[in-house]
């Protein structure tokens, strides 16, 4: 297990290495200047000139690279180019914000998605089954920001069930839930409606078995025979499109922060590009790419939990 971790890291390095070379040469190709964003546009070209100095900004491209992977190496986010603050510590105040968000909605699309797959599965061409896959469509359909605007319109102006924007602070869990309430079912309905296809297809495929017909011929109850053979054979590819997702869900993160106004990257990398922040954003698509790559370990060695069978030699 160690060397199977240790060789996807070092599989992993290359790829940070391409994302991180990709972010620095397509953010500095893309029209207009952090210096004419802060100063403003009626600034002067002495001004301007003295503030990209100043950003390091008429260092040669290579050196802008070669400063920025440096810190990387060594932990250093760099500082915002617009305000000097360190980046490190605008990350770190609005991360968990992020990955509680991230986490919520794959825990609301596992929880609803793996028994809804289920039920279509066994219900199959019945009205169940047709209600799950039209939920699922539909859930495929609706982009997040859309479902989380119904949902403020629906539980939060209406209702007023839930905080229309914000997050809580960690310090108060009761308030904190009911601002992460929506914008969990907003990316767990999205969720929800892949793990239901993945999990309704996979588990039609393992119904077909012969050991399945035989755990059944065996009079075993259809409770245990569905869930104790047929679902755990089933959960290898679920478990896969779950790791994909997940990933998916950070980036689906973005606007749903800003949906509900809630602290987090998908905030800190809007403003950034705005004011044409270079350090700031490449900062923070860097850590995207990094929070993708542990993702994705994590998916692999989930594959061993579920099926004993898998070894890491």
């Amino acid at each position: 297990m160690g060397s199977y971790v240790l060789r996807r890291i070092l599989v992993a390095i290359p790829a940070l290495l391409a994302a991180y070379t990709l972010v620095f040469l397509f953010i500095r190709v893309a029209p207009g200047d952090p210096a004419v964003a802060a100063l403003g546009d009626y600034a002067s070209a002495e001004a301007v000139r003295a503030l990209r100095e100043r950003m390091g900004l008429n260092d040669p491209l290579i050196v802008q690279y070669g400063r920025g992977l440096l810190g990387y190496l060594g932990g250093d986010l760099g500082r915002s180019l617009i305000t000097g603050i360190p980046i490190g510590t605008q990350v770190a105040s609005v991360l968990p914000h992020t990955l509680q968000l991230t986490f919520a909605g794959l825990l609301v699309g596992i929880l609803l998605g793996i028994p809804t797959g289920v039920l279509t599965a066994v219900k199959r061409n019945r009205l169940p089954d047709y209600l799950g896959r039209t939920f699922a469509l539909a859930g495929l359909s609706v982009p997040a920001f859309y479902l989380g605007i119904l949902l403020i319109l629906a539980f939060s102006v209406r209702l007023r069930w839930f905080p229309v924007m914000g997050s809580g602070e960690f310090s108060d869990p009761w308030a904190n839930l009911r601002h992460l309430v929506l914008p969990a079912l907003t990316l767990g309905i999205i969720m929800t409606a892949f793990v239901t296809r993945m999990t309704r297809s996979a588990l039609l495929n393992v119904l077909r078995e012969e050991y399945v017909r035989s755990a059944r011929a065996k009079g075993l109850r259809e409770r245990t025979v569905i869930y104790l053979h047929a679902l755990r054979n089933a959960l290898i590819p679920v478990v896969a499109v779950v790791g994909s997702q997940a990933a998916v869900l950070i980036g689906d993160s973005v606007m749903t922060e800003i949906v509900f106004t809630r602290p987090g990257l998908g905030r800190l990398m809007v403003q950034a590009m705005n004011q044409r922040d270079y350090i700031a954003l490449q900062s923070m698509i860097v850590l995207y790419a990094g929070l993708v790559v542990v993702i994705n370990l994590v998916t692999d060695l989930l594959y061993g939990v579920v099926d004993p069978r898998i070894r890491y030699d």
